[in-house]
């Protein structure tokens, strides 16, 4: 076979590879080892090159050969790569690892919202009663704000001392005052039945004070479908109240008046704090329900014809009713929040306080 590396020549260089794999301790080590024993210019590469220099009969077997050498070498060191990997893992483990008892500074997080957590908990009350969620723009339309709602041309609410207005006036738009406008969406693009919530923010031109805040947020419900009526409001309405305050709640309606609802009324809870039992006792005053015994929540009422009738509804066969709720006002009764302005000042530390009491 020429000057080609006889069968014991090729078991030396087997055995040779096999004693460089097995000194090899790291996966580096067995790297170079491979390239030496192995490798483009390795005695065993450089001999399979040479091949093509015998003639045409001896190729075959010369070919068998080196094959066979080539292929021990690969093997072995296949085997001893697997038992170094292991062996590497290993002692990496060992060497990284974590002392789980160890006490720790962890870095403080974020928090949802409360006001935003108790939306999310809100709608999840009326999902389940198989309400839908609606929305609407808070750049809104006048007509829909107003006009719609049945508010007079000369209605107070109109005014620049509540309203804030955007340039051009021309252009009659505005920042809503109220969640209501998605009332008339709602009935404008919903076929009937319609019983939908729509939580969102809103704008009045407010002092900001402990119990005032110029943007807040409103969950305004409406319900129109056949035979409606004061009875349907007020179950719904104890039903939210219950799983808002818990299962003993009381509730009450007083006669109100509000523009797109009639009969209108204001809803109260029983305060949740003294249960009523500071009415009356100057011992023991309520700073929650100033010792009235009730806490003031939302607005509600039967819908007013009129804005069933703007929305092309026959008032005869149809009836509804509709609440509106301050969602911040609910997050502060719920944990005694005792200053608005502790829910806009971005503080981590409030919401994680409130947070999970909120969900």
């Amino acid at each position: 076979m020429s000057d080609l590396p006889d069968e014991a020549t090729l078991a030396a260089m087997v055995e040779a590879a096999g004693r460089a794999f097995a000194q090899a301790t790291t996966l580096d080590d067995l790297r170079a080892a491979k390239q030496a024993h192995a490798g483009e210019h390795s005695p065993v590469a450089l001999a399979n090159r040479r091949i093509g220099d015998l003639p045409r009969e001896e190729r075959k077997t010369a070919g068998q050969a080196i094959g066979a050498a080539r292929a021990a070498i690969n093997q072995a060191y296949a085997e001893r790569e697997a038992a170094v990997a292991v062996a590497d893992l290993d002692a990496r483990l060992v060497a990284e690892a974590v002392d789980v008892t160890l006490p720790v500074t962890l870095r403080p997080t974020g928090a949802l919202h409360p006001v935003t957590a108790l939306t999310y908990r809100m709608c999840d009350v009326f999902v389940a009663m198989g309400w839908e969620i609606a929305e609407g723009p808070e750049a809104e339309a006048e007509w829909l704000n107003f006009d719609a709602l049945n508010f007079t041309p000369d209605h107070p609410a109109r005014f620049l001392s509540d309203t804030l207005f955007l340039d051009p006036a021309a252009g009659h738009r505005i920042l809503r005052t109220h969640t209501s406008p998605v009332q008339m969406r709602s009935l404008l693009t919903r076929e009937l039945p319609v019983y939908v919530v729509a939580p969102g923010k809103v704008y009045r031109a407010d002092e900001y004070d402990a119990t005032h805040l110029p943007v807040f947020h409103q969950l305004e419900g409406l319900a129109v479908d056949k035979g409606l009526g004061m009875a349907d409001l007020k179950g719904t309405l104890d039903h939210l109240a219950r799983a808002m305050f818990g299962a003993e709640t009381e509730t009450r309606l007083r006669p109100h008046y509000f523009p797109f609802t009639e009969p209108s009324a204001e809803m109260d809870i029983r305060c949740f704090v003294c249960h009523g039992e500071s009415v009356g006792n100057p011992a023991r005053p309520c700073r929650t329900c100033k010792s009235e015994g009730w806490i003031e929540w939302g607005g509600c009422g039967v819908v007013n014809p009129r804005v069933l009738t703007a929305a092309g509804i026959d008032t005869d066969v149809y009836s509804g009713f509709a609440f509106g709720l301050g969602v911040d006002r609910t997050v502060m009764f719920r944990n005694n929040a005792a200053d608005l302005r502790d829910f806009v000042e971005g503080d981590a530390r409030f919401s994680r306080q409130l947070v999970g009491v909120a969900r």
